[in-house]
């Protein structure tokens, strides 16, 4: 690294620090090869016995930017080490979020299966876990000694309807909203009816359709109002939950399509939109949780898989510059302008969110100037140098080197 400042300064002298003729507003001081802080303005040799090499220093001197200051680079010589340049313009700032997410059930298609009376498990048709069961299949016959007594209530106020008329009507209705309460089917009503008997086991069916993912029901068990049965769940649509980072929260929004792939279904991805932006971070990782709805074709897709997210998101079209032309300087974020004739010229710039290569521009450049883009580590190098020297030549007594 040094032999390539020392040869890149060696360059800027022979091309732009020291032309033909004095440039007007110039004068031509002397610095130590070897001891870059002697300078003196007359020619002659340093403390270590060593001609002393002359360079040109403005006679007014420039405005410093943090540290730095104009340089001169003829075009010839630029292109020999590389210097190249791009344009601040107005143009799409895209960036491609990576992250790893977690398969978790779709909660609107998780339903619990509870009843709203006690009773005693007298048969269980779906007695598995993982099972697949379908909406109306049954899923166990109960006794409850309530409901039976209920389904007799309704019987009785069904016969006293034909006998005395108009008060039977409220004890008939007030019987009948008993039954619905209790989750009986309108069927199943509709079937005591017609019979007139009051069967001693009730089938409760399933209210739609899925895996059952939780049992805690046994034959002969008894159970109690409010008591979970069975939890099933629709897995034909999953969540996928992904994390992230604060300073990628600007370019997701809702709506954004994202790609979901697992490492064992090489080649394959599924897709799904941003359904929802959670409005808080997690205080461990430091990250924002996003949602993605996704279609679940053949139940690839399994909850509490882990699995990659990618999501192309766009920022918008804004004043850009590449990515590569901003150096960072501390707190400050530095960019050199060709202000053409090979003068480079050091700006502070002030940059919104960063996207593929490009740089959002808040302040500090405008649009259509030229920036350096590659080889501005050597340009910043030689402009602090030069800020260096000028600032020890003003110093600097006549005659005489300074050490």
């Amino acid at each position: 690294m040094a032999i390539a400042l020392l040869l890149f300064s060696f360059a800027c002298k022979k091309t732009g620090t020291q032309a033909k003729g004095h440039p007007q507003g110039k004068k031509t001081m002397y610095r130590s090869t070897m001891m870059p802080g002697e300078i003196s303005d007359k020619p002659g040799k340093d403390s270590m016995g060593m001609d002393m090499v002359p360079f040109e220093v403005e006679e007014t001197p420039a405005a410093s930017v943090g540290g730095r200051i104009t340089v001169r680079i003829s075009p010839e010589r630029q292109q020999l080490i590389g210097i190249k340049t791009g344009t601040v313009e107005v143009q799409p700032i895209r960036k491609l979020i990576r992250t790893f997410s977690r398969i978790d059930y779709a909660e609107p298609n998780v339903a619990f299966v509870t009843l709203k009376f006690d009773g005693w498990v007298d048969k269980l048709y779906a007695d598995t876990t993982g099972r697949v069961v379908k909406k109306g299949e049954p899923l166990l016959d109960l006794y409850s000694p309530d409901l039976v007594a209920a389904l007799q209530e309704f019987l009785l106020a069904l016969k006293a309807k034909n006998i005395t008329g108009a008060n039977s009507e409220t004890l008939l209705a007030a019987s009948r909203e008993r039954l619905k309460l209790w989750d009986i089917s309108d069927e199943q009503v509709e079937t005591l009816a017609r019979t007139g008997e009051v069967r001693r086991n009730l089938t409760v069916y399933s209210p739609f359709s899925g895996f059952i993912i939780e049992k805690n029901v046994f034959r002969g068990q008894k159970i109690a109002s409010g008591e979970s049965l069975y939890k099933i769940a629709d897995l034909s649509r999953v969540w996928v939950l992904g994390e992230i980072y604060a300073y990628e929260l600007p370019f997701i929004k809702l709506q954004d399509e994202a790609r979901i792939s697992l490492s064992f279904y090489p080649g394959e991805t599924f897709s799904g939109r941003i359904t929802y932006i959670y409005p808080y971070l997690n205080a461990e990782t430091r990250t924002n949780k996003i949602r993605v709805e996704v279609a679940n074709p053949g139940f690839k897709l399994k909850p509490e898989m882990y699995a990659d997210m990618e999501i192309q998101a766009n920022y918008g079209s804004k004043l850009a510059v590449p990515a590569d032309a901003v150096l960072e300087a501390g707190v400050k974020n530095i960019v050199f302008v060709d202000k053409g004739d090979g003068y480079l010229e050091p700006r502070e710039v002030k940059l919104g969110v960063k996207g593929e290569g490009l740089y959002e521009v808040l302040g500090g450049i405008a649009q259509g100037e030229k920036v350096v883009t590659s080889a501005n580590f050597l340009v910043d190098s030689e402009s602090s140098l030069k800020a260096a020297l000028q600032q020890m030549t003003q110093a600097a007594p006549p005659g005489e080197p300074k050490k």
